[in-house]
């Protein structure tokens, strides 16, 4: 349960992204940018040829940058074109993707679990994060759907660059690339205001702390967790986004939300408590390759 505990904590991580960006009012490009800008800091630390001979993993680690930079650009166009909680909903479609594609994909035991408690879980995120008078958009449906497709994307491929790069490597590695791609696609648009002061060290600290460190944990627990669990085990994120736009932004917590919250985790528990067959472990990447 130990490596089940790191992907949840790595999701809960991501959850707390709000108490350094509401503060920070920089834009979603921006505040993208620069969290991957952190997450890229100890690259120069991390780059090894050796590595690079494992062609696969290499071409995993860019389609990673890639679908990141995708994942971000299409999720803050949902949050910019219409309700959050729809951005929000459509967007956690992945766990369901990842479940599905994983036996295919990676080769995979099947999950029974988590086919069911990933539609059960989507469920008590609608319960948490939906109100009564939230409208919906199409438009806003569809880009968070989008983002969901490369969000599997980037965990699948996660998967594939183990083979010959370390937990830190793959969080680093691939931010350059997600940084060139954002730049590309938004210009100036990414770049912030001011390059030292207070809402861009605040967004930093947050691309350290929930991005990097984050990242790590998560993909450190995924090399030893099926996809599918490590999928379902994501929904941590918004629940504890919820919490904490409760607990510091005086934000709404319906009881129907309460419950919500409640069937995530208790879902999310059921999947990652199933027996299963021994997976194949993938071999920690060679010391020579990345620290």
């Amino acid at each position: 349960m130990r490596y089940f505990a790191m992907v949840a904590a790595g999701a809960s991580l991501w959850g707390c992204w709000s108490l350094f960006v509401r503060p920070a009012g920089l834009s979603g490009p921006q505040n993208a940018l620069l969290a991957l800008v952190a997450m890229s800091l100890p690259v120069p630390f991390l780059f090894r040829r050796e590595a690079l001979k494992d062609r696969r993993a290499t071409a995993a680690l860019v389609v990673i940058g890639l679908a990141d930079a995708a994942n971000t650009a299409l999720f803050f166009a949902a949050l910019r074109h219409g309700p959050v909680s729809v951005a929000v909903l459509t967007h956690y479609l992945a766990p369901l993707l990842l479940a599905l594609s994983a036996p295919w994909v990676l080769g995979e035991q099947a999950s029974a679990r988590a086919l069911v408690g990933v539609p059960v879980t989507l469920a008590g995120l609608a319960l948490l994060i939906l109100q009564p008078d939230a409208g919906f958009s199409g438009l806003t449906a569809a880009l968070g759907a989008g983002s969901a497709v490369f969000y599997a994307v980037m965990v699948l491929g996660s998967k594939e660059a183990a083979r010959a790069y370390s937990p830190l490597a793959i969080t680093s590695l691939h931010a350059p690339v997600s940084v060139a791609a954002l730049l590309l696609y938004f210009g100036a648009e990414a770049l912030p205001p001011a390059l030292l002061d207070a809402a861009t060290l605040r967004v930093l600290v947050g691309g350290l702390v929930c991005g990097l460190t984050g990242n790590i944990l998560f993909n450190a627990g995924l090399r030893h967790v099926p996809t599918a669990a490590a999928g379902a085990l994501t929904y941590l994120e918004p629940l504890t986004a919820s919490v904490m736009g409760w607990a510091f932004f005086a934000e709404g917590l319906t009881p129907l939300g309460i419950a919500g919250g409640v069937l995530v985790l208790v879902a999310g528990a059921w999947v990652a408590a199933e027996r299963r067959a021994p997976a194949r472990v993938l071999p920690d990447a060679e010391p020579s390759a990345t620290p």
